[in-house]
């Protein structure tokens, strides 16, 4: 079920819990000692900085599958996880100079400045980006896999997309309802998010039930995948579930969705939402289920989103989007819809898909 570490940060007391999190969350994914207390200090050093820069914010820890899918099914790891994700979102003032503060020896708050230059050299994967009054989004990713130098991880093929999400489970609960995975089966990437209906252990044992479904199927176009997925939903009390599949072959990117999950499409003409047919997969299938197919470039990027976030939240508009690792554009549009006077509702996820920039392939 998707283990989700939710801490929020508002005072010293809450580094040691993150700091916690980012070694069980190790555990989870399968990492070696030496790994595990990479992910701990990384975690330690993000949540010390939402404290110096932002006056505090939330830590996001979780195993997920690594932003390049291999071939031929899911990554290693427990249920398809194989990295633990540590997330820093802040609603801070943001900062001037992104560059400077990611050198050593640059700091704002009478520190040795070594934080963020620490977490990008030993992280397998490290982004960030700051908007002034909006805040912050730092986010590491640390896995077993070897690093080549520059703090990215090593693909073990050229892929046309990438895929990455974040998960914040209600009132700090200590499982989510939501899930999203992706898998890769030959030139198709197939990106899933399911909302197990309601929240708590039976909501993510529904979602729980669909990762798997995709990890054995991901060879299925969307509409014929969610009709399986029905099926073996059927001893759970359901979910809503999206299905988006980029097909390399045809530069297709198709899409089918059963229930509430939202989905919106960047092209080089704005963003444009992509609609499910009602329903509940397990529960109530709709007798029909059309599948949309766009054209994907460059220039694309495409977010799915459970009913957490506010039903009028308003897309990211950076022009960086593109290149920035997908589950910061996820952290990005989760902050941007909420505020500490505006909390999520309900369990949420935001998965993105987008496209590798050139320098992300080996």
């Amino acid at each position: 079920m998707p283990r989700v570490w939710d801490v929020p940060v508002h005072d010293s007391t809450r580094v040691r819990d993150a700091r916690v999190a980012a070694e069980q969350a190790a555990r989870l994914a399968g990492l070696d000692e030496r790994r595990a207390a990479t992910a701990a200090l990384v975690a330690t050093e993000l949540a010390t900085n939402l404290l110096k820069h932002a006056e505090g914010g939330q830590l996001l820890v979780e195993a997920v599958a690594p932003p390049l899918a291999p071939a031929g099914g899911p990554p290693a790891g427990p249920g398809g996880a194989a990295m633990v994700q540590i997330t820093a979102i802040d609603h801070g003032p943001g900062m001037a100079d992104v560059s400077a503060a990611l050198r050593d020896g640059y700091s704002t708050a009478a520190s040795l400045g070594a934080g963020l230059g620490t977490c990008r050299r030993v992280a397998d994967d490290f982004d960030l980006h700051s908007s002034r009054g909006r805040g912050t989004v730092a986010l590491a990713r640390i896995g077993a896999a070897a690093r080549r130098p520059g703090g990215r991880s090593v693909a073990p093929v050229t892929a046309s997309a990438r895929a990455g999400g974040v998960n914040i489970p209600f009132a700090g609960a200590e499982f989510s309802g939501d899930a999203w995975t992706w898998v890769r089966s030959g030139h198709r990437s197939t990106l899933m998010l399911a909302d197990g209906l309601g929240h708590g252990p039976e909501a993510a044992r529904a979602s729980s039930a669909a990762v798997e479904v995709l990890h054995a199927s991901g060879h299925l176009p969307p509409a014929e995948l969610l009709r399986q997925l029905d099926a073996e939903l059927r001893g759970t009390r359901g979910a809503a579930v999206a299905v988006a599949q980029l097909d390399s072959a045809t530069g297709l990117l198709g899409f089918a969705g059963i229930g509430n999950i939202g989905a919106r499409l960047r092209t080089g003409d704005g963003w444009r939402p992509l609609l499910s047919r009602p329903g509940i997969v397990g529960a109530h299938r709709p007798s029909t289920l059309p599948e949309h197919h766009e054209p994907w470039g460059p220039g694309c990027l495409l977010v799915l989103h459970t009913d957490g976030l506010p039903s009028r939240w308003v897309p990211p508009s950076d022009a960086c989007l593109a290149s920035l690792d997908p589950a910061v554009v996820a952290a990005v549009t989760v902050r941007d819809a909420s505020s500490s006077a505006r909390p999520v509702r309900d369990d949420t996820a935001v998965a993105v898909l987008a496209p590798t920039p050139p320098d992300r392939t080996p």
